[in-house]
């Protein structure tokens, strides 16, 4: 295999790998320059040509100098060579756990005349890439018979295992199962191309050093470092963070272009591999993206908040887009595309990898235990109405009822014990209205009732939330991958969610949400509504198997110009008793 080519991109990135070398030798020059100089100077004194008290003492000063410089030198160079550099968390896929998904990669990077990767990794996200994890804190221990002795390693002879792997190609999970075998080789080919730049020794070297400097930034500003602000090591780290800030601008803008000419170089290897299939593949990456994202944000994280996560994210998107197909004109014709063979077949347990992509997802995405337990358990999509909806719905009418008897709302009714509809549209229903001098309604507005009701709903969501995270369990090692091997936890509990979904609601919209759950509540016990599951929307109420889709607006209209004629008309027409008690949580 040729792995660096001819192209215009490869020989520009190869350019810009060499500048950014070049910033590297710089630096060393300037560590070793006091030294050279030092050395000049006792050399001429030894030959009686620097002779005299000026020259004996800057000899001594600048040998000083030369002894301070190196040491530091030292100290940052083996900061940088032992920092350990960030690595996307990932659910590792051995080749026993995909030996068709390896050999179709292999076959790809045959067919582009590039090494293949080491390795394959999912992650829960709408991209793919190559990861460097050639650096030793990130691979497994040697066996016994393969470790090396002090005298080896400083001889370099574990230096070739480092810097001779191939990097891990990374795979977005929806796309394994929205995808069809065909478009993910199209979508994988120009990623898999850029294997042949990355294993050019200048373009590894560069990438390495500027790795390294990120990986030395993060250690010495992580503020769980057993280092105060009256440490005595503070001012190393500062010191030590400076140095590598600097020498991380000086080469910032040559390794930005250096990534640009690797991706340049491996598009335009690509283009002679599925180039046709490739263009309708991209229109699936968008839809994927959609679709993951909509599932993410309207039915996981509902989920996620009661303590459960559902377990087959990847095959969500599947039902999600298919519904998208129906009622979208612009995705017809994508659900035709299900009757090819999807990606996921080339799995050998599907099911396994989704679960443990869709536990990484929950991870990432909202910060929950690395592992499953009792206050965080999986939940499959045929039970999530009645175990997550359901339960949503009444826990958060709880809350509501809960917060109005701390307010000193007084019940009123036949019924004056029991938890009722007609107690919150009673407490709602005032005269006075947000409204502008202009008459032109603002849509954050609500009644002064509204406001204050909606004040005290997040202390108290803000309160058990405060007190479920003083209770939570010290997590456990994460649950170990389809093929038994364990991705390490390279990220701490306090940095999570790494990717938060959403802001917190407002106000406003946590008192909204309140309002549809005891609506809803009241509609499954007074009028025989069932929980559903909208694959585009989420959490769903069903009355006579139709989905409640005009609920909304006679919300909105109650809590923002307390008017309650819409909901209360509506709760008519569909049969909905609102002074029957309800059953909470």
């Amino acid at each position: 295999m040729t792995g660096m080519g001819a192209e215009a991109g490869a020989q520009a990135a190869r350019s810009r790998a060499l500048a950014v070398l070049r910033v590297r030798s710089r630096a060393l020059a300037v560590a070793v320059l006091p030294a050279a100089v030092a050395v000049i100077l006792f050399a001429g004194g030894s030959t009686g040509h620097l002779v005299g008290g000026g020259w004996d003492a800057a000899r001594w000063i600048v040998g000083v100098v030369a002894v301070v410089v190196l040491l530091a030198a030292g100290g940052i160079a083996l900061v940088v060579a032992r920092a350990r550099p960030a690595v996307s968390p990932t659910v590792p896929i051995t080749e026993d756990a995909a030996p068709d998904l390896y050999r179709m990669v292999r076959d790809l990077a045959d067919r582009l005349d590039v090494p293949a990767p080491s390795a394959i990794a999912l992650t829960p996200d709408c991209d793919s890439w190559l990861e460097d994890r050639t650096h030793p804190a990130h691979g497994p221990p040697p066996p016994e018979n393969e470790r090396l002795t002090g005298e080896e390693r400083f001889q370099g002879r574990g230096h070739q295992r480092r810097t001779t792997a191939a990097p891990v190609l990374v795979i977005g999970s929806p796309f394994l199962w929205w995808m069809r075998v065909g478009e993910l080789r199209a979508v994988l080919a120009p990623v898999v191309a850029g294997t042949g730049p990355s294993a050019h020794p200048d373009i590894a070297a560069a990438r390495r050093f500027v790795r390294g400097l990120d990986a030395a930034v993060a250690v010495v500003s992580a503020p769980a470092r057993g280092t105060s602000a009256r440490s005595p090591f503070r001012p190393l780290h500062a010191g030590v963070g400076w140095v590598a800030r600097l020498l991380l601008r000086g080469c910032r803008e040559h390794a930005a272009e250096m990534e640009r000419g690797v991706a340049a170089a491996a598009a335009e290897r690509a283009q002679a591999v599925d180039y046709g299939l490739r263009i309708v593949a991209q229109e699936q990456v968008g839809l994927a993206y959609a679709g993951w994202d909509r599932l993410l944000t309207r039915v996981a994280l509902p989920a996620w908040r009661m303590g459960r996560w559902p377990s087959r994210l990847d095959a969500g998107v599947v039902a999600a887009l298919t519904e998208l197909s129906r009622r979208d004109r612009l995705a017809e014709g994508f659900a035709s595309r299900l009757g090819e063979r999807p990606a996921c077949d080339l799995l050998e347990e599907p099911g396994t990898v989704d679960e443990a992509a869709s536990l990484l997802a929950a991870r990432l995405f909202h910060g929950g235990p690395a592992g499953p337990g009792p206050d965080w358990s999986p939940v499959e999509w045929d039970d999530y109405p009645d175990e997550v909806v359901d339960r949503k719905w009444r826990t958060d009418a709880a809350r509501l009822h809960r917060v109005l008897d701390t307010l000193g709302v007084r019940r009123t009714g036949p019924s004056a014990a029991a938890p009722t509809l007609a107690r919150i549209l009673d407490h709602l229903a005032a005269h006075e209205t947000p409204l502008p001098q202009d008459n032109q309604r603002d849509p954050s507005s609500t009644t002064a009732r509204c406001a204050a009701l909606a004040e005290s709903l997040g202390a108290e969501l803000a309160r058990e939330e405060a007190a479920a995270a003083a209770i939570a369990p010290v997590p456990g090692p994460a649950a170990p991958g389809p093929a038994g091997s364990r991705d390490p936890d390279l990220w701490g509990d306090g940095a999570l969610p790494l990717f938060p979904l959403q802001p917190p609601r407002t106000p406003r919209e946590l008192l909204a949400d309140h309002v549809t759950a005891m609506v809803c509540c009241a509609a499954m016990d007074t009028a025989g509504a069932t929980p559903g599951l909208d694959w585009l929307d989420g959490p769903s109420l069903l009355l006579k198997g139709e989905r409640a889709s005009d609920l909304a607006p006679r919300v909105l209209s109650l809590l923002e110009e307390g008017d309650p004629g819409p909901l209360r008309q509506w709760l008519t027409e569909t049969g909905i008793r609102p002074e029957k008690p309800v059953r909470l949580v």
